[in-house]
């Protein structure tokens, strides 16, 4: 064999070894990726699993609030005239 081709071999297995570390690399990031990512999804299903029970009790609220706000635009509604009166 020539020194050519000796060399040619030579870089090819260098290029080759610096591609496998980099693939190498890469697959450690991901890994370390999906681990975050498993973190990530537990804990937001935490929170969901938490706030679950606030479903039912905003309902309730909101019904108590739309009585509150009929009550006070038909106290607005009284005292509309009221003002009117003052004004003129």
């Amino acid at each position: 064999m020539s020194a050519a081709a000796i060399a040619a071999l030579v870089v090819t297995g260098v290029l080759v070894a610096t591609l496998a570390c980099y693939l190498l690399w890469i697959l450690v990031i991901l890994r370390r990726l999906t681990d975050t990512f498993g973190k990530v999804v537990f804990g937001v299903t935490a929170i969901a699993h938490r706030v679950q029970p606030v479903e039912g009790l905003v309902g309730e609220i909101n019904g108590d609030l739309v009585g509150v706000a009929d009550a006070l635009e038909a106290l607005a509604a009284d005292l509309d005239p009221h003002r009117a009166a003052r004004a003129s």
